[in-house]
């Protein structure tokens, strides 16, 4: 009975937080971001102020926690990968994955509200350093050698996720919604650092 209790929970307070994103970025793609109050947010969401604040730190987090979000769950996805599978893959095939989770509706939506905060841009980071750590330890099981004294898994990690990062800053500075899609300029970010020197040696 806790667990069920506990999920419903969640579930509410998922659905809240859906409603007030999906409010902030109607309101951020239509008056631009800096114009826009938690006021209006929490109006046009349907809920008080107070439980506004309670589900959402900062403005800036609504339009930053979808990259967070997205990068998170690269971690799990590579865990699932296949044993036999080279790391480099497996890493871009998690990444990948990720990337594509989303609705495309639901991501013209957000990239809309972030163009109104450009300034925010350079904030886009895929994975914060706790999950980077996980992806390096997760990678290194794939690779020959020590992982403890071998830094390959961290290079790799950090240029993937980096070549990941360009591909969401392309999508998002793009003018043009008949331009390419989230995965495809991650694919292609992916592939313009994916080599075959990365990959173990059987």
């Amino acid at each position: 009975m806790a667990t069920e209790s506990v999920s419903l929970r969640e579930r509410q307070r998922r659905q809240v937080r859906a409603e007030i994103q999906r409010a902030a970025f109607e309101l951020f793609a239509r008056n631009g971001f800096d114009a826009v109050t938690t006021e209006q947010i929490a109006a046009a969401a349907q809920i008080s102020p107070s439980t506004y604040f309670r589900h959402v730190r900062s403005k800036e987090d609504l339009l930053l926690d979808p990259v967070r979000e997205g990068g998170a769950g690269i971690a799990a996805l590579l865990e699932e990968r296949p044993v036999g599978e080279a790391a480099d893959v497996a890493l871009a095939q998690a990444i990948l994955t990720r990337s594509a989770a989303l609705a495309p509706a639901e991501l013209a939506h957000w990239r809309a509200a972030f163009r109104s905060a450009p300034h925010l841009l350079d904030r886009v980071a895929l994975v914060p350093p706790e999950h980077r750590a996980r992806l390096i330890e997760l990678v290194a099981q794939r690779m020959p050698g020590d992982p403890a004294g071998d830094s390959r898994s961290g290079l790799l990690v950090h240029l993937m996720l980096a070549a990941a990062e360009f591909g969401y800053l392309q999508w998002l500075r793009s003018a043009d919604n008949t331009a390419a899609s989230l995965p495809v300029c991650i694919e292609a970010a992916l592939a313009a650092v994916l080599d075959r020197r990365w990959r173990a040696q059987g």
